[in-house]
């Protein structure tokens, strides 16, 4: 992969991601993103938010799947969503280091429910959207 293809899909995957996370925190009312009024501020917080969020699912989740196999067996798969929601969480905390407007309120309820809408809508924007690497080959 050249280092172009390299860039270009972390810009597209963080769109994504930006775009799923947006999703989530205007459904789920305790996902609060952004601030009111500024636009082109809220659009940054977004784009750095996804961006911590795709480095946390990079590094930080296979190993957390890893450590979780027996419960996500023993569930049929379904303790993927609190581990989803553990990255959303972590995606929250480390957020709240840097001075980004991000926060999930609740664990069970928000995150859970926040992590389902972004795994749903980053799946299909995945499916839509053209990977810059599958085009070339």
């Amino acid at each position: 992969m050249t280092a172009m293809g390299w860039l270009g899909n972390v810009v597209v995957k963080t769109i994504i991601n930006g775009a799923a996370l947006y999703l989530a925190a205007a459904i789920v009312p305790g996902i609060h993103l952004g601030e009111e009024g500024s636009a082109g501020k809220t659009i940054v917080t977004i784009l750095l938010v996804a961006l911590i969020f795709g480095i946390i699912n990079t590094f930080l989740k296979p190993l957390v799947k890893l450590l979780s196999l027996p419960f996500i067996v023993l569930t049929l798969g379904l303790f993927l969503l609190i581990v989803n929601a553990l990255m959303l969480e972590l995606t929250s905390w480390l957020a709240g280091l840097l001075d980004l407007s991000f926060h999930v309120d609740n664990f069970f309820w928000d995150a859970i429910l926040g992590a389902l809408i972004i795994t749903v809508v980053a799946s299909i924007l995945n499916a839509i959207v053209p990977d810059p690497d599958r085009s070339r080959r």
